[in-house]
């Protein structure tokens, strides 16, 4: 059958945080018909905004982002199951908060920084090809990743997975392929220095024509707008098609003495989330802990995880129960009742002190969800791979 592949773009303010200047872009590459892709664009903003607590300073609203973005993009994958089964969507979703740039990502599509004169991965691909680790888990799960096999036992082609013939591990939809095929993102978010930088964000088909590098070089001194249409023509041009070519450019240039521009400052009392979400040590001095909320001169990572576990990407790291409310799932947002919560340590048997009386909780629905994607409750029970024949 014929592949349609739909792409789209969404940019707007969001309304809700006054405290600074928020802006919010989204990038989805659909593929086997564009339902997945509307449907992740209608909804998943509003899952993510109400996986996040409500009441939350600026700080903390930054720092509850990752955690709120795994959350969204499972129940947007889970909730879209009810509606299709076969079409499936990469996705790149960007939220910048002054200084802050939050991404999500799962699939092909890419978001690239370049700042202070350096350029920086925000995304990862998510093909079998790039990823040994991904091909490990989905085999474990129960998938069967390999390439088309021809007459004669050759192989050719990328590394897909069987049934259904995907090349990518991690999208929103394709349950038709297996749920081991996960949405879970990966989640980068940097503070950029008050001399700002350029993002690039765009699909496969400019990716697999131009590096990163070349990208950034051919746009260089062009505004956003002309920027984006020279990489999509220089893209077009060396690959020769315009499938999944869709571009965005975004300049971020702080204006001198704009306070929504500048980096949110420590609280007394406050940042429990960020020193919960933080890639940092339990060594940082607490000079470090106070420079930290101080403009950077340089690009600062503040948060990267890529783990498709549920059970350590929606940890809270509790007892700090009060942060989040303790009876509601923490995928679906439902309320549960005392008994009905089923902890993400339910199966854990991993050392240290995680208990399964530990939340957060999952309701019943989203626990089996969690399990299909670990491969502990098969969505399919047929396995096959495609036999192409070369015909002279």
């Amino acid at each position: 059958c014929v592949q349609l592949n739909y792409a789209m773009l969404d940019l707007l303010a969001i309304a809700q945080k006054p405290l600074s200047a928020v802006v919010l872009l989204q990038l989805f590459d659909g593929h086997n018909g564009n339902g997945a892709a509307i449907y992740t664009k209608e909804n998943l903003l509003n899952n993510i905004l109400g996986a996040v607590p409500a009441d939350l300073n600026r700080e903390d609203w930054l720092a509850a982002l990752p955690r709120a973005m795994v959350a969204a993009f499972v129940k947007t994958d889970k909730d879209f199951q009810t509606v299709a089964r076969s079409s499936g969507t990469t996705v790149t979703f960007v939220i910048i908060d002054g200084l802050v740039v939050t991404v999500a990502s799962v699939g092909d599509s890419r978001c690239v920084l370049e700042a202070e004169g350096s350029i920086y991965q925000l995304s990862s691909d998510h093909r079998f090809d790039a990823s040994k680790e991904e091909v490990d888990r989905v085999t474990e799960a129960g998938g069967d990743v390999g390439r088309l096999n021809v007459v004669g036992g050759a192989e050719i082609g990328p590394l897909r997975c069987w049934p259904g013939g995907l090349c990518l591990s991690r999208t929103i939809g394709d349950q038709d392929v297996g749920e081991f095929i996960v949405p879970v993102p990966l989640v980068k978010q940097v503070k950029l220095s008050t001399a700002g930088g350029r993002l690039i964000i765009s699909s496969d088909g400019v990716w697999d024509a131009l590096t990163a590098e070349q990208a950034l070089n051919c746009s260089r001194g062009l505004s956003p707008e002309a920027a984006a249409e020279q990489i999509v023509k220089d893209a077009v041009h060396s690959k020769g098609l315009r499938d999944d070519t869709t571009c965005i450019v975004v300049d971020l240039v702080p204006e001198k003495g704009n306070p929504a521009m500048s980096a949110p400052k420590k609280q007394p009392g406050m940042g429990v989330f960020k020193n919960m979400f933080r890639k940092k040590t339990s060594s940082d001095s607490s000079s470090h802990a106070d420079r930290e909320y101080m403009d950077p001169d340089i690009v600062e990572e503040i948060f990267e995880d890529e783990c498709a576990l549920l059970s350590r990407r929606l940890d809270s790291e509790y007892p700090v129960r009060n942060m989040f409310k303790l009876f509601i799932c923490a995928i679906c947002q439902v309320e549960l009742k005392p008994n009905q919560g089923i902890s993400v340590h339910e199966d854990s048997s991993q050392p240290g002190n995680l208990r399964r009386w530990d939340g957060p909780f999952l309701c019943q629905s989203c626990q089996e969800k969690k399990e299909a994607m670990e491969g502990k409750r098969r969505s399919r029970g047929i396995v096959c791979r495609a036999v192409y024949i070369l015909l002279p």
